[in-house]
């Protein structure tokens, strides 16, 4: 599933983007240096930890960490309750084996991207919700899908 070309999003639906927000205030988010460029700055009302292999990096408003297990480290020191890791594809690649739950934003249209979300359905089986969604014609929904215990 592509997820973004040219390290941009490959959409815009701004009910996305109001739930990534809803989700994610007074939380840690992780994500790699690669997205933290994208956005193009903090995220306001959050913990931004970025995770880089270049130990001399510094983010002013963020927290650098140089692996996934240092990065969840740091957020758990934060939050014991809910951690995000928001990418980029590499990111998600290394986290998706220690994640419990993904929100997922799943787009029916079919791109040609450059970054890809790994495949998740083996894994992440057990659908806790589903909302079907529709904006200017594109039509998206979002999901909740859990581990099966």
């Amino acid at each position: 599933m592509a997820i973004g070309k040219d390290n941009t999003l490959m959409w815009r639906l701004p009910d996305d983007l109001k739930r990534f927000k809803k989700l994610t205030t007074g939380h840690p988010i992780i994500m790699g240096r690669k997205t933290h460029q994208s956005i193009g700055r903090p995220l306001p009302d959050r913990t931004n930890i970025v995770v880089t292999r270049d130990r001399n990096l510094e983010i002013p408003g963020c927290t650098m960490a140089h692996s996934m297990v240092e990065a969840i480290e740091k957020a758990k020191e934060i939050d014991q309750e809910e951690i995000f890791i928001i990418g980029g594809a590499e990111i998600y690649k290394k986290a998706l084996s220690i994640a419990d739950k993904l929100y997922v934003t799943k787009v029916d249209i079919d791109l040609d991207g450059d970054a890809f979300f790994p495949e998740y359905s083996n894994v992440f089986s057990k659908k806790i919700s589903e909302e079907k969604k529709e904006f200017e014609g594109q039509k998206y929904s979002f999901l909740v899908l859990e581990k099966e215990r």
